[in-house]
């Protein structure tokens, strides 16, 4: 019987300090309450007499084991330190379960198009000559609405090419002609003429297809809008 009342004092404490050694430092409080109830009855193994001596000693040991072993939250973020993978995480800053804050969201930046060609090979003019058709108009009304979203900030620079029917000199003039037709129209619609930095003909020595068959020459006979951002 002696040895189960040594022992028993020693067990309880241990198990008493062992608990507190498993909550936050700030916890101290519980700890002691603890001890103190468990101090008294241990003191009171002994004696009434014993049992303030006891809850008084038990009860303070508790406590400040609690407080050295206790496991703390130095940056106050409510996750104590022993699972906190981000420590000194500033006041107020939301955390999740690890102590750490939200990852900062992605913000993509925007890819801009430094250089952009918009090729216009539905423009035909009238036969040999650089008046816009109603339809030639139709097509560019589109393409001034563009344009002027992308003023004042892009420069751009307008080429007119022809096919190889007719001498270079006259494809080289003609195409010159064109290219200012498209331009002029351009501007009506509302595209600042600040934004053209170039206009010029072309005519026939730049050709993108076969100017031996219809379908190529079609093709060779455009206007270029360079857009440089």
């Amino acid at each position: 019987m002696s040895i189960v009342r040594t022992a028993l004092p020693l067990v309880l404490l241990t198990s008493v300090l062992t608990g507190c050694a498993g909550l936050q430092k700030t916890d101290w409080p519980t700890c002691a309450a603890v001890g103190g109830v468990v101090g008294a009855g241990l003191g009171a193994t002994e004696s009434s007499a014993w049992a303030g001596y006891g809850a008084l000693l038990v009860g303070g040991t508790a406590a400040a084991y609690c407080w050295v072993h206790g496991d703390g939250d130095e940056d106050g973020d409510g996750v104590p330190d022993s699972r906190d993978k981000c420590p000194g995480t500033p006041k107020g800053v939301h955390v999740d379960a690890n102590g750490c804050p939200p990852p900062a969201p992605v913000v993509e930046e925007a890819v801009v198009v430094k250089e952009e060609t918009i090729v216009i090979r539905d423009v035909h003019f009238q036969f040999d000559k650089a008046t816009l058709t109603s339809s030639d108009k139709q097509v560019l009304d589109k393409i001034a609405t563009r344009l002027k979203a992308e003023a004042p900030t892009a420069q751009l620079t307008v080429t007119g090419h022809t096919d190889s029917v007719g001498s270079d000199a006259y494809n080289q003039k003609l195409s010159d002609k064109r290219a200012h037709s498209v331009v002029e129209y351009l501007i009506e619609q509302g595209v600042p003429r600040s934004s053209f930095v170039s206009v010029v003909g072309a005519g026939e020595s730049q050709p993108v297809a076969d100017n031996k068959t219809a379908d190529g020459r079609a093709q060779n006979r455009r206007t270029e809008i360079k857009i440089q951002r």
